[in-house]
């Protein structure tokens, strides 16, 4: 203090501001520092950025990042503080200190605190980037200090059963990744933000949610006369087509349509020609999540594959393009395949399928019908009546209101269906 005696009051106000600054400086990157977007700074980085791998490095180890930042910024206020006060003595004399303790703290709230750190939070990168090139340095100085100092900050950590290296570690959840897809705004287009959550979406539904039921299922019946056989075949609109044999539940192969179109014209292509070109059936348990199932049918090298329960039935059926169609939407914009269940009525109305399955409608439909338990329509409308309802009976789901117009036995076949926007529009007009 006696030393600081000697200096004049202009000399004492110019380190005073100096260390402010300097203050300012240490507050404000600190906070830049940690506000940086680390996945951005990682792609820079990975692109060869050298400011981005500077301070890259420097986040690897935080508690020595934060280590020096404080030694620096509590050094520097307690040494403002320090002459402040003799600036106080001088000018004010015994008054002066609580003068100079309360202007301090007013200006180094304002100046070296709330304004840089408010810059570097919205700002992160026009602070981090040249803070590195003075915090590489430092650190390698006062080494030792700051060695000491992060072992027994990671040491207090651990007593409070914090571990810093399993806590540096910035993984996201599935939630998570979808807030950070959603706030993308215009730098992802709405397409593909929409495709980017379909593939998040894809660990919540499993193949039962998108297979074709077994009773859908188009498939050859080698128990059958060659001749219809071979009227299937060729009257074919499927690539991939399952042999049979009496029942679906006897699947003999998978037969692709391109490898006997030449064997077709062939008078010596019989039934047992036929099961020699099928490949062997690939079942899928199920159960089994949508996206564990597409990297299964990228391992296996397979395109279709069906549904079987615990008991080894089959339930339905699922190909690659079932999946891909999650993700990307229907791969047809002709309408007569996107509505091949939904066929307008003229009036707003349209006449579905019951056993249509609601996620595949949806889809191909833009509506937002409940498929968190039912997957068919059928099952969607006999769990909100829990009970088989007649011919006429009407209900709505949400803002969709639904007419039966056939039932069969224990299921109902068909509906009509309006949905709540063309509804709407009826009524303007």
């Amino acid at each position: 203090m006696s030393t600081l005696d000697e200096f004049s009051i202009g000399f004492l106000l110019s380190l005073l501001l100096a260390l402010i600054a300097m203050s300012a400086f240490f507050s404000g990157s600190e906070t830049a520092l940690m506000a940086l977007n680390r996945y951005r700074l990682q792609h820079r980085a990975n692109s060869g950025d050298k400011s981005a791998k500077r301070v890259a490095k420097l986040l690897e180890r935080q508690d020595r990042l934060i280590g020096i930042i404080l030694l620096g910024n509590n050094f520097v206020n307690i040494l403002a503080s320090a002459i402040a006060t003799i600036i106080g003595l001088r000018l004010f004399g015994e008054p002066g200190i609580a003068i100079a303790t309360g202007v301090l703290t007013l200006v180094i709230l304002l100046f070296s605190e709330v304004t840089p750190k408010t810059l570097a939070a919205l700002e992160p990168e026009r602070l981090a980037y040249p803070a590195a090139w003075v915090y590489v340095p430092l650190i390698k100085l006062l080494y030792p200090l700051v060695w000491g100092v992060s072992a027994i900050a990671r040491l207090l950590l651990r007593l409070l059963g914090v571990d810093p290296e399993h806590a540096a570690q910035h993984s996201l959840s599935t939630e998570e990744l979808r807030t950070v897809v959603a706030e993308t705004g215009a730098m992802i287009p709405r397409r593909h933000q929409a495709m980017l959550l379909s593939i998040l979406d894809l660990e919540k539904a499993t193949v039962e949610d998108i297979m074709v039921p077994r009773n859908e299922i188009v498939g050859v019946d080698i128990s059958r006369d060659w001749a219809d056989i071979l009227e299937q075949i060729q009257s074919s609109h499927h690539t991939r087509l399952p042999l049979y044999d009496g029942s679906i539940d006897d699947i003999r192969g998978i037969i692709h349509l391109r490898r006997i179109l030449g064997l077709l014209t062939n008078q010596s292509f019989n039934k047992d020609t036929l099961l020699e070109q099928a490949r062997e059936p690939y079942f899928i348990p199920e159960g089994t999540a949508l996206n564990q199932q597409l990297l299964n049918f990228q391992n296996q090298r397979r395109r279709i594959g069906f549904v079987v329960d615990e008991y080894g039935d089959i339930q339905g059926l699922v190909t690659l393009e079932d999946i891909l169609e999650e993700i990307v939407g229907e791969f047809t914009t002709d309408p007569s395949t996107r509505m091949r269940h939904a066929k307008p009525n003229g009036d707003g109305s349209y006449t579905v399928n019951a056993m249509t399955n609601v996620r595949s409608l949806n889809r191909a439909m833009q509506w937002s019908l409940p498929s968190s338990s039912a997957r068919t329509l059928n099952g969607l409308i006999l769990e909100q009546l829990e009970d088989i309802p007649e011919p006429g009976t009407q209900l709505k789901l949400l803002d969709y209101q639904i007419e039966i117009e056939t039932t069969k036995a224990n299921m109902i076949q068909q509906v009509k269906l309006t949905p709540p926007k063309t509804k709407a529009r009826s009524k303007r007009r």
